[in-house]
């Protein structure tokens, strides 16, 4: 791609979809664990499988709402994928206790951009991990929103977020093809992820998929 920007279309729920996603540009795909809310989720197995046949040089992410390094190790350990995104706060940050046991896989860590606190969520995570993921959820209300909510989150937090750290950094919430050329110019991050806007009735959608890809480049 002209950009260089890595684009993540996550959410997907079938070989065909997987196929579909990397056949565009997708450089990466998400598999939606277990979640209490939010589209996109599947079986474990479904999550292996489709993992299973993704070809090499596209990574796989699991999205899992675990927040014990065992709980996240164990789901990992059902799925294979090439990364896990950990969409809600790790308890005790002990990242360490995950990496000891998976070094092969890379840990991405979901900072939920709400205020200024996010900011230093987002310095101290990114100590330890991977990559950042800056999403639009909501993990303080009764039902948590970890991800999947199509709203955009202030950009300005986002780019001071991506200036300080030194991990890659992908942008999420509320993305399309109508404002990717700006949140890429914004934020300038190290990739773009979505899901809702590339989707029809939750099906992953080819002429909206190419409607975004021709944004992107």
């Amino acid at each position: 791609m002209t950009t260089g920007i890595r684009i993540k279309i996550c959410c997907i729920s079938s070989p065909r979809e997987a196929s579909l996603a990397v056949a565009y540009g997708a450089s990466a795909i998400g598999l939606v664990g277990n979640m209490p809310s939010g589209p996109g989720i599947i079986a474990d197995s479904q999550i292996r499988n489709i993992a299973q046949g993704v070809p090499p040089g596209v990574s796989t992410f699991l999205l899992t709402s675990e927040t014990r390094p065992d709980a996240i190790v164990a789901h990992y350990q059902r799925t294979h994928t090439s990364a896990i995104q950990m969409v809600d706060r790790l308890e005790g940050n002990r990242f360490e206790a995950i990496r000891t046991t998976l070094p092969h896989v890379k840990l991405i860590q979901v900072i939920h951009v709400l205020d200024e606190h996010s900011i230093q969520e987002a310095w101290e995570a990114a100590q330890q991990v991977d990559a950042l993921l800056l999403d639009s959820g909501n993990p303080k209300l009764a039902i948590k929103e970890l991800g999947g909510t199509g709203r955009t989150h202030d950009w300005k937090l986002s780019r001071k977020i991506r200036e300080m750290v030194s991990v890659p950094v992908f942008l999420a919430g509320g993305i399309n093809k109508d404002n990717v050329r700006q949140a890429i110019e914004y934020v300038q991050p190290f990739g773009i992820d979505l899901c809702s806007s590339v989707r029809t009735q939750g099906q992953l959608d080819e002429q909206k998929l190419d409607e975004f890809f021709n944004a992107v480049r």
